[in-house]
């Protein structure tokens, strides 16, 4: 595939212990777009030597592998300053669990093109493979960041699959040492949003893969729900000493 004229997005895959259903990921998302990096997370299950023996024949594949779990966010910030230090100016985020469609890959650079300062964010359509006590705990999560945000319009803080202008995320991330696990994607978005990027929300299909389809799930809902709890605990702080600001933006429609 010949990347387009101009091209400077790049496919940005955290991977940690996804078992050989990454593998199909990273070959679905070669098929849809020529430069695909994937960041595995210090992973131990093999994985990294199973990529590495895919990359020849994959020649948009670059692999980079951390000698230990850092974090989802710490993953991509890693992948991130490496993909920018190359040229690319565009993220666009895809879990390595074979959850996100790799074909709607090209419609997201598409709309990202059209609004090159934006933050571009999949809005999941859940079928009848979500499980329920997850497609109703983000609800909660979604409710505090409209919130944070004074009703910016993210349609949902927790789905994976987005496009982010490189620069102002290495900004974000590194004026704080928080969202660099579980809650990289619901943190990332309200200080982005804080930061005034615009948000364009595009409705994507999600599918929860069975154990025996190699769906994988690090989700662990004691210890990434106090996790979540503590970020919104922080965000709420923030919005406050924001509020002004956020508030004048909203009168001036920006």
């Amino acid at each position: 595939m010949i990347s387009p004229p101009g091209a400077n997005h790049f496919v940005l895959i955290p991977s940690f212990n996804t078992g050989p259903r990454v593998l199909q990921t990273v070959r679905d998302a070669c098929a849809a777009w020529p430069d695909v990096w994937v960041v595995v997370d210090g992973s131990t299950d093999g994985t990294d030597r199973l990529l590495q023996a895919l990359t020849p024949s994959l020649p948009g594949l670059r692999l980079l592998v951390l000698p230990r779990n850092r974090g989802k966010g710490a993953a991509i910030l890693h992948g991130l300053e490496a993909a920018r230090a190359a040229g690319f100016t565009h993220a666009v985020t895809l879990d390595a669990d074979g959850q996100h469609p790799a074909d709607h890959i090209g419609d997201f650079v598409a709309l990202s093109r059209r609004h090159p300062g934006a933050l571009i964010l999949g809005e999941p359509i859940f079928d009848a493979t979500a499980p329920l006590i997850r497609v109703r705990g983000r609800r909660l999560s979604n409710f505090w960041v409209h919130v944070e945000t004074l009703g910016a319009g993210i349609g949902d803080s927790l789905f994976g699959f987005r496009v982010y202008p490189v620069d102002p995320l290495i900004d974000v991330m590194h004026r704080n040492r928080w969202m660099r696990r579980f809650d990289f994607d619901a943190e990332a978005a309200v200080r982005l949003v804080w930061r005034g990027l615009p948000v364009v929300n595009r409705p994507t299909p999600v599918r929860y893969l069975r154990a025996d389809e190699g769906g994988v799930s690090h989700f662990r809902y004691g210890r990434d729900n106090l996790l979540l709890s503590w970020m919104h605990v922080r965000l709420v702080f923030g919005f406050l000493l924001r509020l002004p600001l956020l508030i004048a933006r909203r009168l001036l429609g920006r």
